[in-house]
């Protein structure tokens, strides 16, 4: 295939763009796991934000993707991945699917990600692009998340990529013992992103910071 001239450039600045969104936004902020690095230097986010807004993909924000939902932050999203440690043998459940983004990047990392997203129109979406790019060990399923996928349970790492007051307890019980989850906390007034370990004992509770995410939707609420 050839690609016009203009097209060449234009892939061009995108790859220059994204790997200054690692060093600048990433690297210097601390982020320090060499795969997560790569995943988000391999990972095209401007086929993941509405088409006016890519010349923003690897601004150091969030973007509106439509029907009130967001694209995260590239430092939330790399520091999510990151603070589970995920590992290339982990099953991944990832709930607000979004426009795929976080879903593609956690492809990288993990050996299989499944994906919930309620909003019907954006879930297609982020199926249908995550196939074009044949990210193929992404399973993506429209529905409520606060019941998790407990067909493909137990999983090693969740994330929950919208805030909830409570982590709801199917998710917990679906997150293997020794498993990692990251989650928002709070209202619109104020959140904090969690990470949970589950022991034996119980879960054990690290706050990593003061967060602004989208609020977690519930069918018929």
């Amino acid at each position: 295939m050839i690609i016009p001239r203009k097209d060449k450039k234009v892939f061009s600045d995108f790859i220059i763009q994204r790997a200054n969104m690692v060093k600048s936004q990433l690297k210097a902020r601390g982020i320090q796991d060499q795969r997560v690095l790569d995943a988000m230097n391999t990972v095209p986010r401007h086929l993941f934000v509405p088409k006016d807004l890519r010349d923003q993909a690897y601004a150091d924000s969030a973007l509106p993707i439509g029907y009130d939902q967001t694209i995260s932050q590239p430092y939330i999203v790399a520091l999510m991945c990151e603070a589970t440690a995920i590992l290339p043998h982990d099953k991944v459940l990832e709930i607000g699917t979004g426009s795929g983004y976080q879903g593609a990047v956690l492809s990288q990392l993990s050996q299989e990600v499944y994906t919930i997203e309620i909003v019907s129109s954006l879930g297609k979406q982020a199926r249908k692009i995550l196939n074009e790019l044949e990210y193929n060990n992404v399973q993506v399923k429209i529905g409520d998340g606060y019941s998790g996928w407990p067909e493909h349970a137990p999983y090693n790492v969740i994330l929950i990529t919208a805030a909830t007051e409570k982590v709801p307890q199917p998710l917990i019980d679906q997150l293997a013992l020794k498993g990692r989850l990251i989650v928002p906390l709070g209202s619109s007034l104020h959140q904090e992103l969690v990470l949970f370990i589950k022991t034996e004992k119980g879960l054990k509770k690290e706050s990593l910071g003061s967060v602004v995410f989208v609020p977690f939707q519930r069918e018929g609420r």
